[in-house]
């Protein structure tokens, strides 16, 4: 069975109606990144980055995943498919899918301040102040912020570098280390960027790109993906 990996970005799940990293004026959700995506903005006002992503959280519980999404998890049906997502939303594991690697964090999520091997799923969509782990630390978001390494960046470089086909779906590649997954994919693997703006993503040879939106880009995807191995 051939493996398939998938890099997916803001854009797939804009479709589903989740607000896309940054607005025209820089601002996230009406927010400056520093503020609420941070371990300085943590600290200077927890409370305000517990309500931003509180809200994210209520908004992502409220939406469904799209055509893009379940056509990802139908690929399972023929290939060895791993989802390497930067959204922290759910919407891929509500498709389908089996094997996502969230780069990010989870939405889902928090982990302790004090301890950061300590997960704990969010029941509701609530993460307050007082809300502490078992040694008695506050609980954060389990998302990875601007300047926080990001821990799963090695196995996603495992999967990309296995890969037969890899997939680019809805993500500027602008934000890096993601972005340098597509330089361990092999030479003479498929390649395919789906995005309503293709990113520069270099003279990459079998590179086919797709200017589309990811539920109908997707579509086009799949049907080539099942001729190939026909």
């Amino acid at each position: 069975m051939k493996k398939i990996v998938v890099l997916t970005g803001a854009g797939i799940s804009a479709e589903s109606g989740i607000p896309t990293f940054r607005d025209s004026n820089g601002l996230w959700e009406g927010h400056r990144v520093e503020d609420v995506a941070s371990p300085e903005g943590w600290h200077r006002d927890p409370a305000r980055v517990l309500d931003f992503y509180n809200q994210r959280r209520k908004k992502a519980r409220e939406v469904q995943p799209n055509r893009g999404h379940v056509i990802l998890a139908e690929l399972e049906d023929y290939f060895d498919v791993t989802v390497v997502t930067q959204n922290v939303d759910d919407l891929h594991e509500r498709a389908g899918s089996t094997r996502v690697i969230h780069l990010h964090g989870s939405l889902f999520e928090s982990r302790s301040t004090k301890n950061e091997r300590l997960v704990y799923p969010i029941e509701g969509w609530e993460l307050k102040l007082g809300d502490l782990c078992e040694q008695g630390a506050q609980l954060r978001p389990n998302i990875v912020w601007f300047g926080e390494m990001v821990p799963l960046i090695e196995v996603a470089a495992h999967h990309a570098s296995g890969a037969d086909a890899f997939l680019v779906v809805g993500t500027s590649m602008a934000v890096y280390p993601a972005a340098g997954l597509i330089s361990y994919v092999p030479y003479d693997a498929l390649k395919y960027v789906v995005d309503l703006k293709i990113p520069d993503v270099g003279a990459l040879p079998y590179l086919k790109t797709i200017q589309d939106k990811a539920s109908t880009g997707m579509e086009q995807v799949k049907k080539e993906l099942l001729e190939w191995i026909a």
